[in-house]
């Protein structure tokens, strides 16, 4: 064994890497169960079809587009960051590739964007709900600034000052940051 080899870390491996995907992708599976399939039941969600409903369909395209953007976010988190995006288990490098290039959160505009989607197919636009979506995007907006990226600056440091400095929070970026 070179002293390269074993300097290592058992985190470098191929292994290690397969493995953190693999837990990652069953964590973000956990988040669409909840999200997708779970919750618009218990919301009392259901699909009309008759007259200016069936339009609503269309609002499928952003929805998938946007749960797709997530479900990337989370096989980043796993194979690049090794980790998950659950905060007991968060990733160990700091992520910037994929659409992570383009803004910070993407996970975040991913999940919204699905979700209004869904909620635009479900026909459940009311005031309630808005006022409820309102309200979960101003503690998530919160929620990133008062944790994530405090959390963040500790953990990468500069690495992360320099992503903060050239990449948005939440609006994207024309072309993709490349990290020096």
């Amino acid at each position: 064994m070179t002293d390269a080899q074993s300097m290592r870390s058992p985190t470098d491996g191929q292994g290690f890497r397969w493995l953190t995907a693999a837990v990652s992708l069953l964590v973000g599976a956990a988040f669409f169960g909840l999200w997708f399939w779970l919750l618009p039941g218990w919301l009392g969600f259901t699909v009309e079809m008759a007259g200016a409903a069936r339009w609503r369909w269309l609002a499928a395209i952003p929805s998938v587009l946007g749960f797709a953007v997530a479900l990337r976010c989370v096989w980043d988190f796993g194979w690049t960051g090794r980790g998950t995006p659950a905060p007991v288990a968060p990733p160990q490098r700091l992520v910037v590739v994929g659409f992570y290039r383009y803004v910070r959160n993407p996970m975040y505009v991913g999940f919204a964007t699905g979700w209004i989607g869904l909620w635009m197919i479900f026909g459940h636009a009311n005031p309630r709900v808005i006022a409820a979506v309102a309200a979960v995007a101003i503690g998530v907006h919160l929620f990133v600034i008062f944790y994530e990226e405090p959390t963040l600056c500790g953990k990468f440091g500069e690495q992360y000052e320099d992503y903060r400095r050239n990449v948005h929070r939440w609006w994207p970026r024309l072309r993709g940051w490349d990290q020096p």
